[in-house]
């Protein structure tokens, strides 16, 4: 998801884009994306308050409409990075076997991002934690302690 349709943004048509994505690429006039399933074209591109992208597309969307692409249009990433979305689901596994659920999202921080596994528990996406991730597997294998409360 790169965003959705937010509220209108004067009257031709115009919308904010509401959780936009930091690459600004998608948000500008001749970009091409999934808008409700099917593909739009970026045809006004500007900024609003705040910096916020406000677009307008080649054909109607409804608000809540999310806007997407297809995951061989998202950059490669290195080694070690991960996109959010192909983290959510994994099980994530302690040292020693024990599961400790799936991730249910991961939050931003200050200082580092963080695995929510929708049960309480938020674990660190450091090294120290985070020991590896293995996507084939379906799984994110995590040192002991982390998942302890204080």
């Amino acid at each position: 998801m790169i965003g959705r349709v937010g509220r209108p943004h004067g009257v031709d048509g115009a919308f904010f884009v509401e959780d936009a994505s930091d690459d600004a690429r998608w948000f500008k006039i001749g970009s091409r994306f999934l808008a409700s399933g099917a593909e739009a074209e970026v045809v006004v591109a500007r900024r609003g308050a705040g910096g916020r992208p406000v677009i307008r597309l080649n054909r109607e969307v409804g608000r809540g409409s999310l806007l997407e692409v297809p995951g061989e249009a998202l950059p490669a990433t290195e080694e070690g990075e991960y996109y959010i979305f192909q983290l959510v689901g994994l099980e994530v596994v302690e040292e020693g076997g024990r599961s400790l659920g799936h991730v249910a999202d991961v939050l931003p921080g200050p200082a580092n991002d963080a695995l929510d596994l929708g049960n309480g528990v938020l674990l660190p996406l450091v090294e120290a934690c985070v020991l590896s991730v293995d996507l084939d597997a379906g799984r994110i294998l995590v040192a002991a302690g982390f998942s302890e409360p204080d």
